[in-house]
């Protein structure tokens, strides 16, 4: 669509959609008008009938954009879940782990390290992690909007920053046709200490965790929060399910050991471990290689035939109960799903349709700016396009073809800082969009209201972009010293945090201790 391929009408229907989220609380009619609003302005561009052009092509847009592999996994591991508490599986969980979890801190610093202990792939994370973790942190009086920002915080900054994932092929695939790498898994790996904002955002949870210094909209929720509140709305339907009082502490720890199991296997599988082409008969080629959407379907589906050998043999619950639990397990995934399939829709608006990518490279592109200020730029322009399509892989796919070549062409020296400034800008809108899918997710595994997420999450996520961007300016400005760009960072977002809380002890409604 050339009338609009460079012109700002390209960025249009993203803000009028995170605009409406934010200010209507309410996101489904927001990414429907945000859809619409590109369709509209797509079927001007066109000449088209305005109004049946701007349904047809909302509609016809969002059947080719939906992938049903991640909807059937969200479906079957929210059956999972289900399942899992009917059996008494997360209550006996939750019990046990207070003989070992003995406060809130350490609650906290346990969801964190089991965050980053599932790198593999995001969405795995999410959901998984939650589930674990929920019943745990409730008990501590810990928000679901605090469990949320966790969640997200260790999903896709851990992902980036891991060289077995899928993200690290995601990445690897970009950079194939740069030529600029003798091999694309080491010029991920050199990227993984100049990326800031996963760094940061690391750092943020931990230290948040270990000294409860919250400010803004996360200590309204902490503090309603430790007055007994941890949950509001739809989110506390979820805790008022039936169990068997007879369920062990194995009928939650077995189902999830055996979807993380299986899905580094289907992983390997997908990624053609097994196959005849023998440069894939290595973990790392495979994982590469892998199909994450389609190898999490078989996982969850694999844990699914584990509870129900477990559940049913042991008379936990009957078949039927079992048929009926997963049902209302996937009734549960279905605001997530919908969620899903808009922010699909509105992503493709913006990149098939309206060509905002076109419009950002020529930013880019017509900046006239020298070396040393182009990783700042970079990162900046790479966080505002994620965070407005919501895609860190479509971001990063867009922009590594076009700032490589400028970085190399102005100076060499700076290409994997430039291109570590591209991947975090890219994460920061993966982890704060209100339409990314690890947003969604994230609110979904914590059974959190999505707009408390985002509002929670956001004034976190945007501390830590500063502070990110800050150290692009000062590796620009340094001629690429990471000691010195790592040092700034992380001293900066440290004060800041601890100036943003002390700001927010003034307010009287914030002085109770959340702790």
């Amino acid at each position: 669509m050339q009338p609009y391929a460079a012109e700002w009408l390209s960025i249009l229907p993203p803000i009028v959609a995170i605009g409406l989220a934010l200010v209507t609380k309410e996101v489904f009619s927001s990414l429907l008008v945000g859809i619409f609003t590109g369709t509209l302005i797509y079927a001007c561009g066109t000449g088209g009938n305005m109004l049946m052009g701007t349904l047809e092509t909302a509609f016809t847009l969002m059947a080719k954009k939906v992938d049903f592999n991640i909807l059937i996994f969200c479906s079957l591991l929210g059956a999972l879940v289900y399942l899992i508490s009917l059996s008494g599986g997360t209550v006996a969980y939750g019990k046990a782990s207070t003989r070992v979890i003995r406060g809130r801190r350490s609650s906290l610093g346990a969801t964190a390290g089991l965050g980053i202990a599932i790198f593999i792939d995001d969405y795995f994370n999410c959901l998984t992690v939650g589930t674990v973790m929920r019943p745990i942190t409730d008990i501590y009086k810990v928000s679901r909007a605090k469990l949320a920002y966790i969640i997200d915080s260790t999903a896709a900054p851990v992902c980036i920053i891991a060289p077995i994932s899928s993200w690290a092929a995601a990445v690897g695939s970009s950079l194939k046709d740069t030529g600029a790498f003798d091999s694309e898994i080491s010029a991920f790996v050199a990227t993984i200490p100049w990326n800031f904002y996963a760094l940061l955002s690391l750092f943020m949870v931990f230290f948040i965790c270990m000294t409860n210094l919250d400010f803004g909209p996360m200590r309204r929720s902490e503090v309603r929060a430790a007055r007994g509140t941890v949950a509001g709305g739809d989110a506390q339907k979820a805790d008022e399910l039936r169990y068997n009082p007879r369920g062990t502490l194995w009928d939650m720890i077995v189902p999830l050991l055996a979807l993380m199991l299986f899905a580094v296997l289907a992983l390997m599988y997908t990624g053609g471990y097994w196959g005849e082409d023998a440069k894939f008969h290595t973990f790392q080629a495979a994982i590469g290689n892998s199909s994450a959407s389609i190898s999490l379907v078989f996982a969850s589906f694999g844990a699914l035939i584990v509870a129900l050998l477990m559940y049913v043999p042991r008379k936990l619950m009957s078949f039927a109960d079992f048929a009926s639990g997963s049902v209302e397990g996937m009734k549960l995934m279905l605001p997530a799903n919908i969620i899903l399939i808009l922010a699909w829709t509105l992503s493709g608006v913006c990149r098939d349709l309206l060509q905002t990518p076109v419009f950002m490279e020529h930013i880019v592109v017509s900046s006239g700016m020298s070396a040393m200020f182009l990783p700042f730029l970079i990162f900046c322009l790479a966080a505002f396009l994620s965070f407005s399509m919501g895609t860190a892989w479509g971001t990063f796919g867009i922009l590594i073809p076009i700032v490589v070549p400028i970085i190399q062409a102005l100076d060499p020296s700076l290409t994997v800082v430039v291109l570590s400034a591209t991947l975090a800008g890219s994460v920061f809108g993966d982890h704060c969009s209100p339409i990314s899918d690890t947003t969604i997710l994230s609110s979904a595994g914590a059974q959190c209201n999505h707009i408390e997420h985002v509002a929670t999450q956001i004034p976190y996520a945007l501390l830590v972009a500063c502070c990110a961007a800050l150290g692009y300016l000062v590796a620009g400005l340094s001629g690429g010293s990471l000691l010195l760009s790592l040092a700034v960072s992380f001293c900066a977002l440290a004060a800041l945090t601890v100036l943003l809380h002390a700001i927010g002890n003034r307010n009287p409604a914030y002085r109770e201790d959340a702790a």
